[in-house]
């Protein structure tokens, strides 16, 4: 059963605040130009500071890094780039004592081919673990079993000669599936679960999860029929077959009965692609499933408008049905590793103050968990990385069409005046641009009117309101680029206004405590990304 807080009477993660740290890029500890588990730990002050409840550390696991970690050789080693078990066990103390609680990713899709699994796999039909992946025979034109495509272009099928058969990879040719259908491998991943928990974690972000189980008969996935532009062979088909099976929900009970044995533990599925919605639903429903699910609605959107945020928040209320249960509990982020900076989606050079301010204040808003990025804080912008500079292999197969990740992973600028924002003795891996250093740590630091400070004072407000970490969602209203709702709680509602757009518009706020107010002058006018916060204590 979930372990509730003594303090606050529910679970630490429920409502809280995440940030995100990217190790490859947030601060290198030995001057080679590559961010280290020492280089994080060093830095956790900082992320203290913000008032977050938790950090969630991308893939730090012994690695070809082929997909820069999440290509996992060894799941139970630390990475040399990294540092060692030793350097993450202090990183869990510094954290532990500066009252953070440390997630990590464990990416149970597929492994890296490096694996010691996967090398006993390929070697034959009869070893150990020769149904451990996913193999199928040729057609007899020599051709894949199946018309499955691959996430990062091309068929998701390679052929391997040692088996005399093709392996599946949803991902990159170096990424086999792994047969999660198979006990002994869910066994095993159970194992790999334990061994981190005994370490200390306090949560799991669980990679692609959706990927991890497929139609075991191969069936061909149908031919996507919208209008939407593709730039990859994979947008050509509707996953029916190849992602999203039913029975990811049995190994999901599976993980949560593990955890629950260690207590409070924080659970959250990355669950993406069309129909993602059911699944973060399903993963989610009751006590015996993942804590959380992580939406994508927002992370990839073109634009951010009033009626995306409704449709979210539609969809997450918060309220009971007729047995007293409620649906599962989300998890949103405006950007990530794999998703652009959202400054540079959704707005423009001259309205970018106001908005940033606008959208930090929407996310702590937000019913669920809210993760932030690393330096989404200090409102950094997406990097233009030249092909020459580039490492992330989906940009470079799909150049110049598809969007970068490199361009959000970009270093951490902590010092603009030093070399390199500080980040680094040596040379970067990826550079960083002087937009961004320009708008490092230390310029921020001790000005009250920066994005920094308005960041430290939004999770503030949140943790102090019940209603906004953990109420439902009521009275959702859109009108144009006003979007309106209410947080409600057990001993107080609030109602929140935003105008998601740079004109004016008329809102009448209700009557009691106004809590914040961004750009408010005239309690009849919301203005251009306008914020008003009211709270109502006679609840």
């Amino acid at each position: 059963m979930p372990v509730a807080d003594t303090a606050t009477g529910h679970e630490w993660w429920r409502g809280a605040a995440i940030y995100q740290i990217y190790p490859r890029s947030f601060a290198d500890s030995n001057g080679d130009g590559i961010g280290d588990l020492p280089g994080i730990t060093a830095h956790l002050d900082h992320v203290a500071s913000l008032g977050v409840d938790a950090i969630w550390i991308s893939p730090f696991f012994t690695s070809p890094m082929v997909d820069y970690g999440y290509d996992v050789a060894d799941y139970r080693d630390v990475d040399p780039t990294f540092g060692t078990l030793a350097d993450f066990d202090a990183l869990i103390a510094r954290a532990h004592a500066l009252g953070l609680k440390v997630t990590i990713d464990l990416v149970f899709a597929h492994t890296s081919d490096h694996h010691a699994w996967f090398v006993d796999s390929r070697s034959g039909r009869n070893g150990h673990h020769a149904d451990w992946y996913v193999w199928a025979d040729a057609n007899s034109d020599g051709t894949p079993p199946n018309n499955w495509q691959s996430v990062f272009g091309g068929p998701a099928w390679t052929w391997d000669a040692r088996r005399q058969q093709y392996y599946y990879h949803q991902f990159l040719k170096e990424q086999p599936q792994l047969n999660v259908h198979l006990p002994a491998v869910q066994d095993a991943l159970l194992d790999v679960t334990r061994f981190w928990l005994e370490r200390g974690v306090d949560g799991f972000r669980f990679d692609a999860l959706n990927h991890s189980m497929f139609d075991p008969a191969l069936t061909d996935n149908p031919p996507a029929t919208d209008n939407r532009p593709r730039t990859r062979s994979y947008d050509f088909q509707i996953k029916s077959f190849s992602q999203n099976h039913p029975d990811v929900v049995g190994f999901v009970e599976r993980i949560r009965r593990v955890c629950d044995d260690y207590g409070a533990i924080f659970t959250v599925a990355e669950v993406g692609g069309d129909g993602a919605m059911p699944l973060m639903k399903a993963y989610t429903a009751g006590d015996h499933r993942l804590s959380s699910a992580y939406g994508f609605d927002f992370l990839y959107a073109p634009e951010f408008d009033a009626r995306l945020v409704a449709k979210v928040l539609q969809a997450w209320p918060g309220t009971r049905d007729a047995a007293g249960l409620t649906e599962g509990w989300p998890s949103w982020a405006f950007e990530n590793h794999d998703a652009p900076r959202c400054l540079s989606r959704w707005t423009d050079d001259a309205a970018r103050p106001a908005f940033a301010r606008m959208i930090m204040a929407l996310l702590v808003a937000l019913r669920g968990n809210v993760f932030l990025y690393q330096g989404q804080e200090l409102g950094l912008l997406q990097d233009t990385i030249p092909f020459h500079l580039l490492k992330d292999p989906e940009a470079i197969a799909n150049w110049p069409l598809t969007l970068s990740r490199d361009g959000v992973r970009t270093p951490m600028p902590w010092d603009a005046t030093v070399p390199h924002g500080g980040f680094t003795r040596g040379d970067p891996w990826l550079p960083l641009s002087a937009d961004n250093m320009a708008r490092a740590v230390n310029t921020q630091q001790h000005n009250p009117a920066a994005l920094l400070a308005h960041t430290r004072a939004m999770l503030a407000l949140r943790r102090a309101h019940p209603a906004l970490r953990l109420g439902t969602v009521e009275a959702l209203r859109v009108d144009g680029d006003l979007l309106c709702f209410t947080r409600r709680g057990p001993s107080e509602a609030i109602h929140c206004a935003f105008n998601i757009g740079p004109a004016p518009c008329d809102y009448s706020a209700p009557g009691g405590e106004v809590i914040l107010s961004l750009n408010q002058a005239d309690m009849q006018v919301l203005p251009a990304w306008g914020v008003l916060f009211v709270r109502d204590g006679a609840v």
